[in-house]
Order: C-alpha cells, then structure tokens, then sequence
C-alpha cells in the first residue's frame, strides 16, 4: 500500500493515517475490516470495494467532495420536485436525528451509498429534528434513520433490516419494486402542518389524550354541579 500511499498525497493532498485495534472499527465499519475512510470536508466515506490500489485511488479521486446532498424543508420540494413530477431525477433519502447513534453511524456508509449510485440516483439527508421537521412530518417519518426512495411520484420505503451498503444499493436499483408503492403527498400549508403536529403530540404522548378527557369530565361535573346548587338555592316566590 506504499504507492497508494504516495498516489493519494500527490493526487488529493491528503494525509493517510493508520488505526491499529482502534474503537473507530466499531463507528465506521462494525462488521468489516480493514476499513478505509476519506474524511473530507469534515464527511467521512467508507470506501466499499477490492483492496486494489487502483480501484481505491479512482473511487476517492471522483469522491473529492461530499456526494449526499443535505435538504431542508426550504429545499426539499424545489429541488426533488417529489410530487410534481420529479424531473431531477430519483431521489434516495436518510432521515436522521443527531441524537441518533445509528444515525452517526451511518454518515460513513450513507457517503458511499451515494458514491455507487453517483449520476444515476440522487442522495440525501434530511434533519428531523432542526430543519427538516416539517419534510419529516410531511413524509409519516417518526423515527430514525428511515429511508424513502421517491421514483415518478411515488415513494418507496425502505425497511429491510439490513444497513449495509449494498443492500441500499440494490434497493435503489430495483429492489424497490417488490415494496407497496405509496402516492407522495404534495407539500403540507402551515395550517396542515400545525394540526400535523398536535396528531404527532398525542401519538407519541397518549397520557395527554387520557388527561385532557379526565380535565374535561371534571370540568363537565363542576359545571353540573354548579348549575344544581344555584338552582337550589334560588328564594321561592311567596304567592
């Protein structure tokens, strides 16, 4: 590996470091190794193919810069046009959480999912939690990481329990096929999206629902009961 070693500071000004029994195994890799990893632009990319000095220098010399794109609820639509068409293409999408640590985990690999459908099939992310709350919400997406493959208006959800990168791969190439296809809902009004979040509330909160019908069975009562006591203790009328 020294004439790598040599390509890929010549060619990418790139460090190349050596983990000996390191924990980052785990973090990027956890059921493969050796591991490779170009961190660029603070973004990490697993590589995923033969140990070949060649095939290694070419995958990261066409991965200089990051290969998923970030979307947010301002550039969701603009730029996946989900429900309009979809003229830009497919699109592969990652929600995630940054309290999440499957989520982090899967920076790496989500990298070089997107490097192996590069000019095919777009890739992205999405933040539930930040700027992609409402995108999140539109789309039923309650939990992460969760994947939605969305093809000529339609989306198609990945849940195999499988995150390894060729099973999303495949997934996109033409497993999707063989999943339910689901209309993709047009974008939410602010309107639509608030009462999306009072249902998504008292989802995720039941108590709430159960106290709030036990405040209003109180309330009912004491106005029952009040209503009764000014009646009894209206004066009688003399004749």
């Amino acid at each position: 590996m020294i004439n790598l070693r040599e390509d890929l500071v010549d060619s990418l000004s790139a460090w190349v470091v050596k983990a000996v029994d390191s924990h980052l195994l785990r973090f990027y890799s956890p059921d493969k190794e050796p591991a490779l990893v170009f961190i660029r632009h603070g973004m990490p990319l697993l590589y995923d193919g033969p140990l070949n000095d060649g095939v290694i220098l070419s995958t990261f010399t066409e991965n200089k810069e990051p290969t998923v794109k970030h979307l947010s609820d301002d550039t969701f639509e603009h730029l996946t046009q989900a429900s309009s068409g979809a003229t830009t293409g497919d699109w592969f999408v990652m929600f995630y959480s940054t309290d999440c640590v499957e989520c982090v985990r899967m920076i790496a690999r989500w990298e070089a999912v997107g490097a192996k459908l590069k000019h095919r099939i777009n890739v992205a992310r999405v933040d539930k939690d930040t700027n992609g709350a409402a995108t999140s919400r539109r789309f039923n997406v309650f939990k992460t990481p969760a994947f939605i493959f969305f093809r000529h208006g339609k989306m198609y959800r990945y849940e195999i329990p499988k995150y390894d990168i060729n099973s999303f791969v495949s997934f996109a190439n033409d497993w999707y096929k063989n999943v339910r296809a689901e209309p993709v809902p047009v974008p939410q009004s602010p309107f639509d999206d608030f009462v999306q979040i009072i249902v998504n509330v008292l989802r995720e909160n039941p108590w709430v629902m159960k106290l709030g019908s036990i405040t209003i069975g109180v309330l009912i009562i004491i106005s029952i009961a009040s209503k009764f006591k000014r009646k009894t203790e209206m004066p009688q009328k003399n004749d």
